[in-house]
């Protein structure tokens, strides 16, 4: 598994899993993981698009091959690591997913993209409340144990990992890092985006409520849509081919004329 070498400068964030099956004139979606997360969470989602788009999975700073690099912890930063990660296929339609933090950075990108020029062709925010909904959000400052604790109740990392305590010492920096981005994450006002935005939300999710995640609704002028999966925040796995089929609607929707 390593990143395509399309862009060698730029390759620690982007990986790419599974080759397209197109010519290249198929579009290009970019995977954008939770807080967390890491780009091999999101395999068995490239294996399963690979026949529909280019999918890029980002891998952030602090995890896995790249454990050694500090890992930014402002939503700014992560954005601008992989705004130029990105720049090989401004040319091509992109589509944006992200999953929880990472729909917040899929939402930030969108909005310097369109800012620059010309912005992605969709946008698919999975798992995250609205950032016009206040909520009280410092999970960042709560100590080890009952941070690792509240990532283990959202059955986002397997409980045997979080129970070495070597592991538990690789895993909590990039963490932490990531909740602190999040936590501290404002939305400034701007314009609404111009780019059709799709909302995925687990029904049960105590991250995100449906009606939080519907709020989303006000931040773009263009065509919005929702889906509702049962489960909770991470639905993905438990809803894989549900998800799959959805994010292939959108994919059509977004880069059909």
């Amino acid at each position: 598994m390593t990143a395509t070498s399309s862009a060698p400068a730029r390759d620690a964030w982007i990986r790419r899993f599974h080759p397209p099956a197109g010519a290249g004139t198929e579009p290009v979606l970019v995977v954008l993981p939770h807080a967390g997360g890491n780009a091999s969470y999101y395999f068995p989602l490239s294996r399963d698009l690979a026949a529909h788009a280019e999918v890029l999975t980002v891998q952030y700073p602090g995890r896995q091959e790249r454990l050694r690099e500090p890992s930014p912890d402002t939503i700014a930063g992560l954005a601008d690591g992989v705004e130029r990660a990105l720049e090989p296929w401004r040319g091509r339609p992109l589509v944006l997913f992200g999953h929880s933090m990472g729909a917040v950075l899929a939402y930030e990108l969108t909005r310097r993209l369109e800012a620059s020029g010309e912005g992605p062709r969709g946008l698919i925010l999975s798992g995250r409340r609205s950032p016009l909904v206040p909520r009280r959000d410092d999970l960042h400052t709560l100590d080890d144990d009952a941070l690792l604790a509240h990532v283990q109740a959202l059955s986002g990392t397997d409980a045997g990992l979080l129970a070495d305590p070597e592991l538990r010492a690789l895993i909590l920096p990039a963490l932490r890092s990531d909740y602190r981005a999040v936590g501290t994450y404002r939305h400034e006002p701007g314009p609404p985006l111009r780019t059709p935005v799709s909302v995925f939300c687990g029904e049960s999710d105590p991250r995100a409520s449906v009606a939080e995640a519907m709020g989303w609704r006000e931040l773009t002028g263009a065509a919005f849509t929702f889906r509702g999966f049962p489960g909770g925040h991470f639905y993905l796995a438990e809803r894989h081919e549900a998800v799959v089929g959805a994010i292939t609607q959108d994919l059509r929707a977004f880069t059909t004329p």
